[in-house]
């Protein structure tokens, strides 16, 4: 798979949600020489503009970098560490898991495990939540005490790797958005001016895309996420979303947003144009960063291109490698397509189904 090493560094680095600095830099390592402008904002967001010679409208391509964790609440007197979630997990993966705690001051890191009750005194009845999870890092409550503090924050440890046709691990949702991204602008020759941006807090609210929109105000918005896929055993046809090598999605919907159907369709044509497979995405209770870009500045265009991921928020979501390719050559398409190609008059439109609709400044 071409990109696989970056692919890997992505989705092992550790970037909870607000503590996204190890995917940020490499993001800013992998953008540079790529981009004419490059830098990051306050909220930790990367922009990485490519400049046209004119005044024209104004492409943003942007993917997530934050992944979902914890962030310590209490360290007992025997030394466990009681967390808080930093974005939504589902305890039922949190079982013998390995996890890293990253303490502040500059300290090392630590290691430890979130343990498992043995099946010869398990209570079958009962259930695990976050807030019961203790993580047991092998130190005595005294050494723990003195190397984890109220506040530190916690990502889960899993590699990444091959698994017949896909890959497997970490946060693909949504550093493999986020490689995509930097894949194709690398690769992309746009004539007008595309942003491409990592953002920040995505799994608490789409937080880092509000600013981004505001900040730089595009004429039309693309997001790139993973997205759900359960085309396996037990689950109904009618409820897998979108199946695992049927190519990249573009979306329809989800919880946050309705693209904007003239830029979906404009999608749609690119990939056919390119000969790019995809597939389409009408998702429930999922949201992504397209929700926020939509209305930051008020009314923006926009679609949303999706990577399905299965084992969504889990240590081996799992995407298969022809639909990350597919994501890398469509986005290609759409930078080089640029906002004037995917929104019928660029910045000069003035109506939406016959509505008014007040041109972008």
């Amino acid at each position: 798979m071409d990109g696989f090493d970056l692919l890997c560094d992505l989705t092992e680095s550790h970037g909870p949600v607000g503590f996204e600095t190890e995917p940020r830099e490499l993001v800013v390592d992998e953008l540079d020489g790529h981009v004419d402008r490059l830098r990051t904002d306050p909220m930790g967001n990367v922009v990485g503009t490519v400049e046209s010679d004119g005044d024209g409208p104004e492409l943003l391509i942007a993917a997530h970098m934050d992944e979902i964790g914890f962030m310590v609440r209490h360290v007992d007197d025997d030394g466990f560490v009681r967390v808080s979630p930093l974005g939504g997990w589902n305890p039922e993966i949190l079982r013998s898991a390995r996890v890293r705690v990253h303490a502040d001051a500059g300290e090392d890191p630590i290691d430890g495990v979130i343990g498992a009750i043995p099946a010869h005194v398990r209570d079958t009845e009962s259930e695990q939540d976050v807030e019961d999870v203790a993580i047991d890092l092998g130190l005595d409550g005294e050494t723990a005490h003195e190397r984890v503090a109220v506040g530190d924050v916690v990502t889960m440890r899993a590699p990444t790797e091959r698994i017949g046709e896909c890959v497997s691990g970490k946060a693909l949702d949504d550093r493999a958005g986020v490689w995509a991204v930097v894949r194709a602008a690398a690769r992309a020759d746009p004539d007008a001016t595309v942003h491409y941006v990592a953002t920040t807090q995505e799994e608490v609210g789409l937080r880092g895309a509000e600013g981004v929109g505001v900040d730089i105000d595009p004429d039309v918005a693309i997001a790139v996420d993973g997205t759900l896929e359960r085309a396996v055993p037990g689950v109904d046809a009618a409820d897998r979303v979108t199946t695992l090598g049927g190519g990249v999605a573009i979306k329809r919907k989800d919880a946050t947003v309705v693209p904007t159907p003239a830029v979906v369709d404009r999608l749609e044509a690119l990939a056919d144009d390119r000969g790019v497979p995809f597939q389409r995405e009408v998702a429930a209770n999922i949201g992504t960063d397209t929700g926020a870009l939509q209305t930051a500045a008020g009314s923006t265009p926009v679609g949303a291109v999706s990577i399905p991921v299965r084992y969504h928020h889990s240590t081996v979501e799992t995407a298969h490698v022809d639909d990350l390719a597919a994501t890398v050559d469509l986005l290609v398409a759409v930078a080089e397509a640029g906002a004037a190609g995917l929104w019928p008059g660029g910045a000069d439109a003035a109506t939406v189904d016959g509505d008014d609709r007040p041109s972008k400044s």
